[in-house]
């Protein structure tokens, strides 16, 4: 027994001195890293990838923890036991995908941020004193990479870079319907060189081919829905430099693309629901796979582990779902039952990526409210950082105006100074809107360089720059011309006749011939002696009927001296005399007016071209007195396009062609014609935006009553006048997008 019980003591005093021999050696470790300090943190760039070094004072014992964030991109490494040396906390190197790192130090470990563009992996290697962070360089989207409908991509995937030094026009564009129901769209190109970008633009999908021309017999637009594929359309034309293609599916899709030497080719696939997906997106309705439940008093949590199993789906449940259930269900979607036992337990339900959490309604709630409420602590906790944004096509006004939600534009106080004002971080009565900024955020924008220098939190910073990105563009511009055709059509006709009896006391000379025949009725009386040569216009007392070829105003006839004719008879005495004189006219005319106004301006930028006249006109003052005001006679054109994403334009157009008409008591008169519409062209395309027809015809007769209605010899007892006028107005209009190109000629 003796023995036995030294033995154990004396196992037990071994123990106890390799115990404490290991809290000796963990002492020490601890101390020796408690004193290891972050000396320095580099950045370079090696073949693609970026490389962080930092240096510390002592070599680190094993490689630290870290993890990543995808939204806003980030490295996060955790140094236990490190100190920062650093003399600030902030490092900016914008090498490639690398922004910044962050250090901060705080309850005895130090932690470094690395700050990426865009989210990416990571290894770690230790060199001596020296840590190596190896960032990998961002993947590229694969060729055959799918999207499912509703699903918009932010930025075009380079399917292909352009090798090509000038545009090439495209070979063919066909459609053909592959196996299980898929729509491929095949384009030739020219060569295996040229480029393309794909992107989706909502439902549809785009498809840009850089540095290519679209021949005339390709521009089209193709209706491939009896198919029955997703492809609705494909709608193919020139957009500058480029060939876009616009592919319309419809219902839910999956999309690849692939090249095979010169052949492209787009395929769009119908998408087949995921029996065990519980998310939206399959359609309405359930579609999870039928299942038949009977049970009696079950416990709730068994039955969830029921449908885990059956859906494969890994299930995590709170602890503070309990209690039973009675259930039965006969051939009912795996979904809908689900939903059916939440519902009646009052349970709801989280996905986050293929992990489904089952909890309590208010259990959710709350846990989302504290994670939002947490999020606004750290929001309102964070550190500010300054970055500044110099702008190339934007004024810098417009964007603090944007950023910050301000109505009225730059705040008073702001013109003449060579800054802008910063402007407040709280809203203000009357002045923003809606912000982009956050509340602790500010702005000031500099007119003289076109700069704005933004100070917020990190998060709103990449908001705004990604915001500038898409904005800060150049503005296509609008070559729109007019033409606008007047066309009349005059005709008029008058006759009228002059007749009277003569008797003269003073005889002529006896060889007189009986008649005379002369250009008018006075030509008549002075040859036959009834009137002297030099003397009046007029034979006295001659004309009982005194109905000569007349005008009728505002026609063509309106100031026309009519031609005559004129006969006298007498006897061999000459004292007594019959007259007649016949007057006719006829007027025939035909005019054409073209005006062609041309405009320049930039998308959604109204434009006003005019030229013409001002009139002059007397107008009456408040104080009796008056004064000259001026009325307009032009022709002009008033048009604001919009460039629609398709490549067509929508215009808003007032044209005007106004002209002097005739004078009255107050001034002349304007005669006016206008057009104000809306109206969608293609570019390059002609349309007509209305025309105005008008026709007037107008008869006159003045006669002797009863002797006026005598066949034949009532043309001596009345005239007769006749005026006919057709005028036809039409507006041609035709937009085109101005390509830079076009600025060059």
């Amino acid at each position: 027994m003796m023995s036995l019980s030294l033995t154990r003591a004396t196992t037990w005093l071994a123990r106890a001195a390799a115990g404490l021999a290991l809290m000796l050696g963990l002492t020490v470790v601890a101390a020796a890293q408690g004193s290891n300090v972050l000396q320095s943190v580099g950045a370079s760039s090696q073949g693609g990838e970026i490389v962080v070094q930092l240096n510390f004072a002592q070599p680190l014992a094993a490689p630290p923890a870290g993890f990543t964030i995808d939204q806003p991109a980030r490295i996060v490494l955790d140094f236990p036991g490190v100190t920062s040396g650093l003399s600030r906390g902030a490092v900016n190197f914008d090498q490639g995908n690398l922004r910044s790192a962050n250090v901060v130090q705080a309850e005895g470990r130090s932690r470094v941020v690395l700050n990426l563009r865009s989210s990416t992996t990571y290894k770690t290697e230790i060199q001596g004193k020296r840590l190596l962070v190896l960032i990998n360089p961002t993947a590229s989207a694969p060729l055959n990479a799918s999207t499912t409908a509703g699903s918009a991509l932010s930025q075009p995937v380079h399917f292909a870079d352009s090798l090509n030094t000038q545009q090439l026009p495209l070979q063919s564009i066909d459609f053909h319907r592959g196996a299980g129901g898929a729509g491929q769209v095949v384009v030739n190109l020219p060569n295996n060189q040229v480029g393309v970008d794909i992107h989706q633009q909502g439902q549809n999908i785009v498809v840009d081919f850089l540095k290519a021309t679209l021949p005339a017999d390709l521009r089209r637009r193709l209706d491939v829905a009896d198919f029955a594929t997703p492809v609705k359309t494909i709608t193919t034309f020139q957009m500058g430099n480029n060939v876009r293609m616009v592919v319309q599916p419809t219902g839910n899709y999956q999309q690849s693309a692939y090249q095979a030497d010169n052949k492209f080719v787009l395929e769009v696939r119908p998408e087949v629901p995921n029996p065990n997906q519980l998310v939206p997106g399959n359609g309405p309705g359930y579609h999870g796979q039928k299942l038949s439940l009977n049970f009696q008093n079950i416990d709730v949590r068994s039955l969830l582990q029921v449908f885990a199993d059956f859906t494969g789906l890994n299930v995590v449940v709170s602890d503070s779902v309990t209690g039973n259930l009675t259930l039965r269900l006969k051939d009912v979607p795996w979904d809908q039952a689900l939903h059916i036992i939440l519902q009646a337990k009052g349970l709801g339900e989280r996905k986050e990526g293929n992990v489904l959490w089952i909890a309590p309604r208010d259990e959710i709630l709350a846990r989302e409210k504290s994670e939002l409420e947490a999020s606004k602590s750290i929001r309102d906790l964070e550190p500010l950082k300054s970055e500044t944004f110099q702008l190339n096509y934007q004024k810098a006004a417009t964007v603090v105006q944007l950023l910050t939600g301000a109505a009225g534009g730059a705040q008073p106080g702001g013109s003449g100074a060579g800054v802008a004002p910063i402007l407040p971080g709280l809203p203000t009565a009357g002045a923003p809107t809606s912000r982009i900024l956050s509340p602790r955020g500010t702005v000031i924008a500099d007119p003289r360089t076109n700069q704005i220098f933004v100070n917020d939190i990190p998060s709103k910073l990449e908001e705004i720059s990604a915001l500038i990105a898409k904005i800060d563009k150049p503005v296509r511009q609008v070559l729109i011309e007019a033409r606008i055709v007047e066309a009349t059509d005059q005709f008029g006709r008058s006759l009228g006749a002059k007749l009277g009896f003569y008797r003269s006391t003073v005889p002529g000379q006896s060889n007189n011939p009986g008649a005379a025949v002369t250009g008018n009725y006075l030509g008549v009386g002075e040859q036959t002696g009834q009137a002297v040569i030099t003397g009046g216009s007029y034979i006295p007392d001659t004309q009982f009927v005194n109905l000569p070829s007349t005008t009728i105003a505002n026609t063509i006839l309106t100031g026309v001296s009519p031609g005559s004719v004129a006969i006298s008879l007498f006897n061999a005495a000459a004292n007594r005399f019959i007259n007649l004189e016949l007057s006719a006219l006829e007027a025939d005319g035909k005019g054409k007016i073209i005006s062609s106004p041309r405009v320049i301006t930039a998308d959604l930028n109204k434009a006003t071209i005019e030229q013409g006249t001002e009139i002059p006109y007397q107008q009456a003052t408040s104080s009796g007195a008056t004064s000259v005001s001026f009325k307009k006679a032009v022709l002009s054109l008033d048009v604001t396009p919009q460039i629609t994403p398709d490549g067509n334009i929508i215009m808003n157009v007032e044209i005007h062609k106004d002209s002097v008409g005739q004078n009255t008591a107050a001034g002349p008169a304007i005669n006016t014609n206008t057009v104000t519409t809306q109206v969608q062209v293609e570019n390059g395309g002609t349309v007509v935006l209305g025309g105005i027809y008008s026709s007037q015809e107008q008869n006159q007769t003045d006669k002797v009553p009863l002797l006026g209605d005598i066949p034949v010899l009532g043309y001596l007892f009345k005239t007769n006048s006749k005026s006919i006028q057709k005028d036809e107005l039409m507006v041609f209009l035709t937009p085109k997008i101005v390509t830079g190109a076009d600025l060059s000629r």
